[in-house]
């Protein structure tokens, strides 16, 4: 039962739906049926995600802590620079590196020296801010880590994550952006980034992204 939460929200995914690559108006028209394939394969996307290898918590990830039976020691916290929480009772607590579960175990550990059996669980309520999200045809749909000495592109998210599949279409990336608390979303052509070597087009990400591949078919 343990799921690790995205920082976007199925239905903020969902628009990508109704997005359009092409001022034309033949080219903004999708069939219904379409939409609903389109939709299927951006939620199968964070399913896949979810599945994926665990999520290691970095400093900067902001964490929901709930402690079964115990409602007051509840905590929405924020991972510090140094990788750890401050928690009641046990106080200082290193989960910088870990996965959820091993995040849950730790306290749960830490716990048992006041508390019977305590049962804890931690969600992500949100992620620090060099967090990129590669979704849809590419091999292993995955949130990723932005390095920190250089910034990281379109394509270098894309190639990190396994590349594409057989089915992707290349010419029809889309990122998936917040700004100003507005959704944009940007259409890359990485056909024409690695066949013809136009550099320019692969734009560098920014904390948050969703770098979405859809089917060729679309």
């Amino acid at each position: 039962m343990k799921k690790y939460t995205l920082f976007l929200t199925v239905c903020c995914l969902c628009c990508l739906v109704g997005c359009s690559t092409g001022g034309k108006q033949n080219t903004a028209k999708t069939s219904g049926a379409q939409k609903q394939i389109l939709q299927q394969d951006v939620l199968q996307s964070l399913k896949q995600v979810r599945s994926s290898q665990a999520y290691k918590l970095q400093p900067g990830d902001l964490v929901e802590i709930q402690v079964f039976r115990e409602d007051n020691m509840d905590r929405t916290l924020r991972i510090s620079g140094n990788g750890t929480i401050t928690f009641p009772l046990v106080g200082v607590v290193p989960v910088a590196g870990l996965s959820l579960e091993e995040a849950e175990q730790r306290l749960m550990l830490h716990l048992s020296d006041y508390l019977r059996n305590p049962q804890v669980s931690i969600l992500v309520k949100e992620y620090g801010n060099k967090t990129v999200y590669v979704l849809g045809q590419v091999h292993k749909p995955a949130a990723i880590q932005m390095p920190p000495e250089k910034p990281l592109t379109v394509l270098e998210a894309i190639t990190s994550v396994g590349g594409f599949t057989d089915i992707a279409n290349t010419s029809k990336v889309r990122v998936l952006r917040m700004e100003n608390g507005k959704q944009t979303t940007l259409d890359v052509d990485v056909s024409q980034i690695t066949k013809q070597g136009n550099k320019s087009l692969d734009i560098a990400l920014m904390p948050g992204d969703v770098v979405f591949v859809p089917q060729s078919m679309f």
